[in-house]
């Protein structure tokens, strides 16, 4: 693959990984991020450029990746003032990787289409370990020929890129992964619950369990970590509580019912109010703590 040039906004816990990536692949990478300190100790760790804005980092680049917190800071950073859209080049691919909703996607899309630049909604999964890895699952949705196009660079740190339908699909999948997830932890956080209370041996229940229709990768990865009452993996219950918004938004408009993805939205809820804002989602089984 021939090297691009690629800008990438948004340093955070999964875009600082995934622009290295980028980097190390060969790409001549420009980042740009709110809090520049956060830029320059990217610049330290990889070969890079560092931009002041979102337009001067998307100027003359063929690929612009975004991985932001919300709705409001992706339309920020593509048509806000000195945003990714006021100097794109035309034929440029933008790829936004933040957990938003479907609308802001198309209304993205549409504003990139006026300047001839071409979008992709691509949310990841595979949380701060994926990024740092290289292994993330990418969602995407946007027209088939601009993803074969943008394959081989979103290669770079995922191990799977999937089209799932035209813009905001990507996003949709998204929904539905969190979904899941949540009704995951719901029942490995109770499934732990009864198993300590019996005196049962977890490791041996996990390596059992995995290999029957109860595998997971949460059950894999955090059935060890939540019965050691350990909870510092990096997708706090702050994030996942907006992302599970996202969802229920969606569902109203399409009168879809969420049951139990909203109790364990309440769930978090309640541990936001005990303090665990930024604990990662397995500890959801904190919800048994006897007082």
């Amino acid at each position: 693959m021939s090297t691009k040039n690629i800008a990438f906004i948004g340093l955070g816990t999964m875009g600082f990984p995934m622009a290295g990536h980028l980097a190390n692949a060969g790409h001549h990478v420009t980042v740009y991020n709110r809090t520049t300190a956060t830029a320059e100790k990217w610049a330290k760790e990889y070969q890079g450029e560092i931009a002041l804005t979102p337009a001067a980092a998307a100027k003359g680049a063929d690929f612009v990746f975004t991985c932001v917190g919300n709705d409001e800071d992706v339309r920020q950073v593509y048509t806000g003032e000195a945003g990714i859209l006021s100097s794109v080049k035309p034929g440029t691919i933008l790829i936004d990787n933040t957990t938003a909703s479907a609308e802001i996607a198309r209304e993205i899309a549409k504003a990139a289409a006026e300047k001839s630049a071409d979008f992709l909604d691509a949310p990841v999964s595979g949380g701060e370990a994926g990024a740092v890895n290289g292994c993330l699952t990418v969602m995407v949705g946007g027209q088939s020929d601009v993803f074969e196009k943008a394959k081989p660079v979103i290669d770079s740190f995922a191990k799977a890129a999937t089209l799932m339908g035209d813009v905001g699909y990507g996003q949709v999948t998204k929904m539905a992964n969190q979904i899941c997830i949540a009704g995951i932890l719901q029942g490995l956080s109770e499934a732990i619950t009864l198993a300590q209370s019996a005196g049962l041996d977890i490791e041996k229940m996990t390596e059992v369990l995995k290999h029957g229709a109860a595998g997971s990768w949460q059950l894999e990865n955090r059935a060890m970590t939540m019965a050691a009452d350990k909870f510092d993996f990096g997708f706090a219950i702050d994030w996942m509580r907006k992302d599970l918004g996202i969802c229920f938004d969606a569902a109203d408009k399409l009168g879809v019912e969420l049951p139990l993805a909203k109790q364990v939205d309440d769930k978090y809820a309640e541990l936001q109010q005990r303090g665990y804002n930024r604990a990662d989602t397995s500890v959801l089984i904190k919800q048994f703590d006897k007082e």
